[in-house]
Formats: C-alpha cells, sequence, structure tokens
C-alpha cells in the first residue's frame, strides 16, 4: 500500500520523513542492554561480599586455633597446685562452657556459610536463564534481583555469626587471662609465715617477711623480702618460672643493690625464685646462678639452696 504524500509534500520527501523515526527494536535492545549491564554489576558486588565473608571465616578459624593453643597451654599448667589448681580448673570449666557457646555459634555460621553458597549456585543458575533469555524476559531479570536480594540477606545472616563467633572468642581469652589472678593465693601458699624456719635451716636467720614498693628507676614491687637487718632475700613469685623471668629478677637485684648503696643501706641482699610449677632445667637454671629456688611440697613449701655459693649483691 502506498503512503500518500501529504498536501504540498511529494512522495520523496514523505519517504525521508518516515525514515528519521527512531526504530522501535532499536529503543528496546538498548534498555535491555542497560538492564544486563545493571545485574552484572550486583553479582560483581555480590562475589566481593562473598569473598570478604570467606577471608572473615578464615579469620575465625585461625583465632580458634589460637584459642585451643592456649587452652592446651592452660591444662598443662595446672598441675602442681591446691587451692590455686581448685580455682584454676573452676575457670576452665567456664572457659569450656563458653567454648561450647563458641562451637555452636562456628556450626551457625558454617550453616549460613553454606547457604549463601548455595544461594549464589541457585543465582548464577538464574543468571544462566537469564542470560538465554535476555531479550524480552523481563519476569526473568526480576526472578535475578529477588534471588539476589536473598544472597544479600544470607551474607548479613552470616556477618552476624561471625560477629558473635568473635564476641566468644574475646569472652573465652578474658576467662583465660582471669587465671592471672590467683597470683596472689599463690604468693600467699608460697610465702607463708613458716618461711624464715626453712631458711634457718639452710642456716640463715630470718625474722620477718615484708613485701616493698621500691621509687621509680628500680621496680615497681617485690613480692616479699626476708630481713634481719644484716641480710635480706628479695623473692620473686610466679605460677610458672621462666628463664626469662630469672634474667629480670637478676637485673632487679642489680637494681636493688644500686639503690641499697645510693641511700647507705649496708645489707647483703640475696635472691629467689618462688612458683608452682617449675621444671626441672629451669630450677637449675636458677639454682647454677646463685638463687634459692621456693616451690610447694604436698601441704608445705620446698627451698633449695644452690648447690656452689648463693649470689650475694
Amino acid at each position: 500500500m502506498r503512503t500518500k504524500a501529504p498536501v504540498g509534500k511529494t512522495a520523496k520527501d514523505a519517504q525521508q520523513t518516515k525514515s528519521l523515526k527512531p526504530g522501535k527494536k532499536t529503543v528496546k535492545k538498548n534498555t535491555r542492554r542497560a538492564a544486563w549491564d545493571e545485574i552484572e554489576e550486583g553479582f560483581k558486588k555480590l562475589q566481593k561480599s562473598q569473598d570478604e565473608a570467606w577471608a572473615a571465616i578464615r579469620e575465625t578459624q585461625q583465632a580458634h586455633k589460637e584459642t585451643e593453643k592456649a587452652m592446651k597451654e592452660t591444662h598443662e599448667s595446672i598441675f602442681g597446685l591446691n587451692k590455686a589448681r581448685d580455682e584454676a580448673w573452676a575457670a576452665i570449666k567456664e572457659n569450656q562452657k563458653n567454648i561450647f557457646g563458641f562451637n555452636k555459634a562456628r556450626d551457625e555460621a558454617w550453616a549460613a556459610i553454606r547457604e549463601t553458597q548455595q544461594a549464589h549456585k541457585e543465582t548464577e543458575k538464574a543468571m544462566k536463564e537469564t542470560h538465554e533469555s535476555i531479550f524480552g524476559l523481563n519476569k526473568a531479570r526480576d526472578e535475578a534481583w529477588a534471588a539476589i536480594r536473598e544472597t544479600q540477606q544470607a551474607h548479613k545472616e552470616t556477618e552476624k555469626a561471625i560477629k558473635e563467633t568473635e564476641k566468644a572468642i574475646k569472652e573465652t581469652q578474658k576467662n583465660i587471662g582471669g587465671l592471672g589472678n590467683t597470683l596472689g593465693s599463690i604468693v600467699e601458699h608460697l610465702l607463708t609465715p613458716g618461711l624464715p624456719k626453712k631458711f634457718k635451716m639452710l642456716g640463715f636467720s630470718f625474722n620477718r617477711i615484708v613485701s616493698y614498693k621500691f621509687e621509680e628507676g628500680v621496680y615497681a614491687q617485690i613480692d616479699g623480702m626476708l630481713e634481719n637487718g644484716e641480710q635480706a632475700v628479695a623473692v620473686e613469685v610466679k605460677t610458672t618460672l621462666r628463664r626469662e623471668d630469672i634474667d629480670k629478677h637478676l637485673l632487679r637485684m642489680e637494681k636493688i643493690r644500686k639503690h641499697a648503696d645510693e641511700h647507705s643501706d649496708k645489707r647483703k641482699f640475696m635472691g629467689a625464685m618462688a612458683a608452682t610449677i617449675i621444671d626441672d632445667n629451669t630450677r637449675n637454671y636458677a639454682l647454677d646462678r646463685g638463687l634459692f629456688v621456693i616451690e610447694p611440697s604436698g601441704d608445705d613449701v620446698k627451698v633449695t639452696k644452690p648447690e656452689g655459693e648463693v649470689k650475694v649483691w
């Protein structure tokens, strides 16, 4: 059917006017391409969120390994405690409750991750179907966006589970650190009023035990000082004795000697290490450096004198 030319125009002019109108297929194609680009951008963001979630899970697993290592060290350090041992066991039982809560939170986190992975697979499937029917499938596009929103919701739930896991780890670490609060009980157990009698059996006569806080530049506090007016033994108390503790106490004794000289204190100072847990190598390390070693022995304490000369400052 021929198109009639408008009045005042030739047939050729009418044909040129018709060719200037934009094609419907071109506009529709551009609109769909923009929608596809938007979907692809959404999935790139989804992939980034999933990678961040995995990184957080790996950090949680590493923190869990460190927590298990700390728990193992705690169990190994319990041997030999009486009253402190009972308190430590009570703390460990509390820790086990927290670990149970941590495991539950971890399982919930893993469940959320699996749900996220499943949602991601379903999203990929939806994307494939969308790609195959992208031209003219507005309904498929809406389904893909619905899948994305479900994945985002699953990611939020995963983040919540990870935060709960981190909170459980912090509480566990706090309880493990709380074992240090038993040091006061250990000091009371090792620095008993009967300690001077133990030293008297070794040939040293002391009439009192006191604690000291020296001036700045020496050391904040000495756990116990046995005195008799002419001699004094500075005792450092630890739960578990390590070589670095011995080395620090030797430096501390040098500072005590310097402080005494500056204040015309002519007493002779000796050093001692007291601890509830001491292995043979560490005990010998202290004795070889002229220090006394004080440790539990049943319901009492035992004082070991160096085989050679006692170090005097």
